[in-house]
């Protein structure tokens, strides 16, 4: 399906002038002016603190775009946008003067800034009379327990309708996380194995070669669970284990999404393992463990590794374990899913020089290279009967000739146009800190792994007999 032209409204920003903004934002609107997705009528309008005006506000911009846009700059586009780039200081009176500003009757304020900003932000954007015709996007995370993620709700809903909240995850906006809808009830034959009958288990993993990349004051108020498994994760799996929607529209999808995270059984400790990296080697470079980093305390248990069996306790996945990791320091950068089905009743190949059959296994690969790979067995060539393990692959790139768009521009547009599809709703974030509530209360101890390992071996045992995909 073709995307379309928002009707015109203003896109506020608030927070203009910090990383997200640079790195994510002043990018994608620049390529979607570059794609003709901006709406045709609207300022772009940057609210921050600091001494930036217009001009200044438009030398940032135009700096994020040639750093960090994927296509390049090009001056026609730039033109384009630039002319919409105006910036309001964020003082006592910044807010009023934003009103003053935003002369379309519709907007998009997209809140840039730190979770624990948002709630005095929604209430001047209400004093400042901005509510009204709004459609707000609140990034992740969205809360830190259950107890702040309903207190945030119950902020943002004093102003705000539910209607116009916009729950961002970037992973949501990735074309191969998009995927999953589209490989599963698309192709009948999957579709029809996607369910205990066929499948072992599945496992999910979103592995870092990076660190903290000194953000280690606010990796140790988070930690892997929060900042990781309790949003990205969740929404892959919610992905993976909805019922069939009526239609494509956003409520009857999110509607699905909400019922896994309703038959998601809370975390149980002891099925969790936490880690947190020491020193080692990445890519033959030493690296410093976690605890000798920047804004990390000497003896801190904050884990950078977060590993946990979930169960679903619905009739198409009951007894199917999901297994989720994720790490820091890991040999290197992927996220991937891996569903095992189940291993064939009887094997006739014993004692004829097979080695290592596994069941058949499909890996949907989110990052970086992203595709479909199905393996499976197949006779070797020759009079014996040989089996031997074979895939076959699928490469967006090579498929598309094309490399997938930055997941901010598919969100921006959407949030731009009223369509939920691709966001959190209010009741699977706060269930989705039900499930994990269990191991914020009552965390399993931190295990130690070298960087560049693929976790500590506690992870290995959780999974055992068992064996994880990526190793």
């Amino acid at each position: 399906m073709s995307l379309e032209r928002p009707a015109p409204q203003d896109v506020i920003v608030v927070g203009a002038s910090g990383d997200l903004s640079r790195r994510k934002l002043m990018p994608a609107l620049y390529n979607l002016a570059a794609s003709d997705l901006l709406p045709s009528r609207g300022s772009i309008i940057g609210l921050a603190p600091g001494d930036l005006d217009d001009e200044r506000f438009r030398e940032f911009a135009r700096g994020s775009i040639e750093e960090f846009s994927r296509t390049g700059f090009d001056q026609e586009s730039w033109a384009g946008l630039s002319s919409r780039l105006t910036f309001v200081r964020l003082d006592e009176d910044g807010y009023q003067r934003l009103a003053q500003r935003a002369r379309e009757s519709e907007r998009l304020i997209y809140l840039a800034v730190p979770p624990s900003a948002v709630p005095e932000i929604v209430r001047k954007l209400g004093a400042a009379g901005l509510a009204s015709g709004t459609r707000l996007v609140v990034e992740k995370p969205f809360g830190r327990d259950l107890a702040s993620a309903k207190e945030l709700n119950s902020t943002i809903h004093d102003i705000f309708d539910e209607s116009q909240v916009f729950r961002i995850d970037h992973y949501l906006g990735k074309e191969t996380v998009q995927n999953i809808l589209v490989f599963r009830f698309g192709n009948a034959l999957f579709e029809r194995v996607w369910n205990r009958d066929a499948i072992d288990h599945m496992q999910i993993t979103v592995a870092e070669s990076i660190g903290v990349e000194g953000r280690g004051a606010f990796y140790e108020e988070a930690g892997a669970l929060r900042d990781i498994v309790q949003n990205h994760v969740f929404q892959v799996l919610s992905l993976l284990a909805m019922e069939p929607p009526v239609s494509l529209a956003p409520e009857a999808v999110r509607d699905e999404k909400a019922k896994v995270f309703s038959a998601m059984r809370p975390l149980a400790p002891a099925k969790t393992v936490r880690g947190q990296y020491g020193p080692g080697a990445i890519d033959g470079e030493q690296v410093p463990g976690y605890r000798e980093e920047p804004g990390v305390a000497p003896d801190s248990a904050t884990e950078t590794f977060f590993a946990a069996q979930v169960e679903i306790d619905s009739w198409r996945w009951a007894g199917v374990p999901f297994y989720l990791r994720t790490g820091k320091r890991l040999p290197r950068r992927a996220t991937e899913v891996s569903v095992v089905f189940r291993d064939v009743p009887l094997c006739f190949f014993e004692g004829t020089g097979v080695q290592d059959l596994r069941p058949n296994h499909l890996v949907l690969r989110i990052q970086p290279e992203e595709g479909i790979n199905f393996s499976f067995v197949a006779k070797q060539p020759g009079p014996q009967v040989s089996a031997q393990q074979v895939s076959m692959d699928f490469s967006y790139r090579d498929s598309f000739m094309t490399e997938p768009a930055e997941a901010y521009e598919r969100l921006l547009h959407d949030a731009m146009d009223g369509d939920h599809t691709l966001f959190a709703r209010e009741d699977s974030v706060e269930r989705g800190w039900m499930v994990v509530q269990p191991a914020l209360e009552n965390p399993a101890p931190v295990c130690t792994y070298s960087a560049g390992s693929w976790g500590p071996p506690e992870a290995d045992e959780l999974i055992a007999p068992r064996t994880w995909h990526l190793r």
